[in-house]
């Protein structure tokens, strides 16, 4: 029953700004980590940032200081706001719930959504 759905991908020019939502459905994992990956073509799943259950986030030095990372629990949703956004940011993007606190490997998240395409032109 339980399932994370993103959106909010699409495309954008360069320095422009995204808004990805992850929502949780069904069972509600208060206490659960919840990460953000992507991947690029040809490329390895990338660890983007992650935030706690209580909304501390630790991203990535790639994205530091252009993601942010928020949490409402009390709408099942989390956010990542990508601004400056870079034709290297183009990637598939998902999000994925972990028990661990603030992990970054991928082995660690349980449950993954299906993924947002975002595409960043030049």
């Amino acid at each position: 029953q339980a399932q994370l759905v993103e959106s909010g991908g699409g495309l954008v020019q360069a320095g422009g700004s995204l808004r990805l939502s992850c929502v949780h459905s069904g069972q509600t994992f208060i206490r659960d980590a919840v990460g953000w990956f992507r991947r690029a073509p040809g490329k390895e799943r990338e660890f983007v940032g992650v935030v706690t259950w209580f909304g501390d986030p630790t991203y990535a030095d790639s994205v530091k200081d252009r993601f942010t990372i928020s949490r409402d629990d009390a709408k099942n949703t989390v956010y990542l706001e990508m601004k400056n956004l870079k034709p290297e940011d183009t990637a598939i993007y998902y999000c994925a719930a972990s028990r661990k606190y603030r992990s970054q490997d991928p082995a660690d998240f349980g449950l993954w959504g299906q993924g947002t395409q975002v595409t960043v032109s030049s």
